[in-house]
């Protein structure tokens, strides 16, 4: 694998990927009893305190989040569903699978990159090998190909 995933293409992953984790996040939260609060006037509730509803929604949130990108990232497809749309795969360094505790790791590196002004993710377009900080962190890469064969990742 000699083509890295670039940064528009990863963005483009990334959208369709918080779209269906969204609708799923919606779904669950609902069945949870966690929904969007309606008011007697039939417009969403404008409050912004903070509740047990947005803690149960925040605790979904981020139990699926965490299932679903360190759980696909691990997985024998080693992408998540816009990674694999538009043809990329995470590995480690050598272009193995990672494993899921990588993966998660990986996952919580995103918000390092996300606090400091997303420069953590902005870094994608310009080191050599298309690596974000959480990347870098994780010693991960994202491919653009198939995923690597059959190689088991450990649980590290």
């Amino acid at each position: 694998m000699e083509y890295f995933g670039g940064f528009w293409r990863r963005v483009g992953a990334y959208l369709i990927d918080v779209i269906l984790l969204g609708i799923a996040i919606n779904v669950v939260s609902s069945v949870f009893g966690f929904g969007t609060t309606v008011s007697e006037f039939g417009d969403m509730s404008a409050s912004y305190s903070y509740t047990a509803n947005d803690a149960g929604s925040g605790a979904i949130g981020l139990l699926m989040g965490i299932a679903y990108f360190a759980g696909l990232e691990s997985s024998s497809m080693q992408a998540t569903l816009g990674k694999k749309a538009l043809g990329m795969v995470v590995t480690d360094l050598s272009g193995n699978r990672i494993s899921f505790l990588r993966a998660m790791g990986r996952y919580f590196a995103k918000i390092i990159s996300g606090v400091i002004l997303c420069i953590g993710y902005i870094m994608v377009a310009f080191t050599e090998r298309r690596q974000g900080l959480h990347d870098m962190i994780a010693g991960t890469l994202v491919h653009v190909g198939p995923p690597a064969g059959n190689h088991a990742a450990t649980f590290e």
